[in-house]
């Protein structure tokens, strides 16, 4: 039986939300759970938005997180379709668009992010895509099937994880593509110019196109469809598509007209809140792409955008809701899956925090493991078609060792050894 006299609220129907609702079941709280999705999906996962249901290969029913009657088993009450415009902290209580008005004892934010937009002429246009939702993925899909049919063209805007992760599933369709970048590699700014370049060379080998050093000004259609796009250094690339894949912004609207702590957007945005995934408000918590979270090991704010950040950080909160001592200090972790490689990244090493890149492995083969360090020290790793060495980077990480540079490079000293 639900015991009505106290009551958390989740404002956020992707994978945190949902987790963090389960969890609070799992830890034994008997009081109203209730989850508000703007969305009218239940709650599903994101990564294979760009992979495996992007090329066909998984279908719509494998990306949820639970099956629909899960929720009911569990009463946790759902508001599909129904999002939250506006706080009330001073009465506790979270109002949806269409007026009803839901107290919280505590609430949980975990609102996401959405795609940015380009702001150049002709994103009106018909065959101007985002991806972040299912409903996009759909779409993009559909449209990533014709263009292979009929030889046509994709401009993707952004050579990010999304960007990337597109551009092999419509060359796996037959469609041409090429890639708009204004840094030298993709993924500069995430994995820098030396693993950056690898990309490049998988993607090209695979008939991807890049444009590096320029972006997108404008893109050209007529009677609502697009003809091409143009860049800033005076190309025109013909184009029948064009995805925008320049990043995500974290949902802040909510939380900022509350009043809540929000980072800086010039240093990645987001809901301020500390170690155990707290707000400014003691009742009101935040967790998955729109947290900004002070991490213990890291000693730094981070703001991190993966799946494995929801999957961990929405049970987080939910245990800090309840209570618990809770201290998030997860390490981040990503994974990628581009044609015949995958790989796995663990760490945290942006652009001017590391001195250099080790690799252990055969670069030419795509089988290595690449390791960022600085002063000796192993800020990140990334595995590239090698298996089970995740649990392995990740301790090497937290111990803080500065290992020898030749038996980190050695792939006969065992990873373990090493931490």
């Amino acid at each position: 039986m639900v015991d009505a006299h106290r009551t958390f609220v989740i404002v956020g129907g992707g994978l945190a939300g949902a987790k963090a609702a389960e969890t609070l079941r799992a830890e034994g709280f008997t009081g109203r759970v209730i989850l508000i999705c703007d969305e009218r999906d239940h709650p599903y996962e994101r990564p294979a938005l760009s992979k495996g249901f992007l090329t066909g290969d998984g279908d719509r029913g494998s990306l949820f997180v639970h099956e629909p009657a899960w929720y009911a088993r569990a009463h946790i009450e759902l508001h599909l379709g129904q999002p939250a415009v506006r706080l009330d902290r001073a009465a506790k209580a979270v109002i949806l668009g269409d007026g009803t008005r839901i107290h919280y004892d505590r609430l949980l934010l975990a609102t996401g992010a959405e795609p940015r937009r380009l702001d150049i002429p002709g994103t009106d246009l018909a065959g101007v895509h985002h991806l972040r939702r299912l409903a996009h993925a759909e779409r993009l899909r559909g449209v990533l099937a014709t263009l292979g049919r009929e030889n046509g063209q994709l401009v993707i805007a952004g050579a990010g994880w999304i960007g990337l992760e597109v551009a092999a599933a419509a060359r796996g369709y037959g469609a041409e593509v090429t890639v708009v970048e204004p840094e030298p590699t993709p993924l500069h700014g995430v994995l820098g110019p030396e693993i950056g370049a690898l990309f490049t060379e998988i993607h090209r080998d695979h008939g991807v196109r890049f444009h590096f050093g320029a972006r997108l000004t404008e893109i050209v259609g007529q009677g609502g469809l697009v003809l091409a796009a143009r860049t800033s250094d005076g190309e025109e690339h013909p184009a029948h598509d064009v995805l925008a894949a320049i990043g995500a912004a974290p949902r802040t609207a909510l939380a900022e007209a509350a009043g809540l702590e929000t980072a800086d957007p010039r240093h990645g945005g987001g809901v301020v809140v500390d170690a155990a995934l707290r707000t400014s408000d003691p009742d009101i918590f935040a967790a998955g792409d729109v947290a900004a979270a002070d991490h213990p090991m890291l000693d730094t704010r981070l703001r991190v955008e993966h799946w494995a950040n929801a999957l961990n950080g929405g049970p987080a909160a939910a245990r800090a809701m309840l209570g618990q001592d809770v201290s998030y200090d997860r390490v981040p972790y990503f994974f990628s899956d581009q044609y015949d490689v995958g790989m796995e990244y663990s760490g945290y090493a942006p652009p001017g925090s590391y001195d250099e890149v080790i690799c252990r492995g055969d670069v030419g083969k795509r089988e290595f493991i690449a390791f960022w360090t600085r002063d000796g020290r192993v800020l990140a790793g990334m595995n590239v078609n090698v298996w089970e060495v995740t649990g392995s980077i990740q301790r090497l990480i937290r111990s803080g060792a500065r290992p020898d540079p030749a038996a980190l490079a050695d792939p006969s000293v065992p990873l373990d050894s090493l931490a």
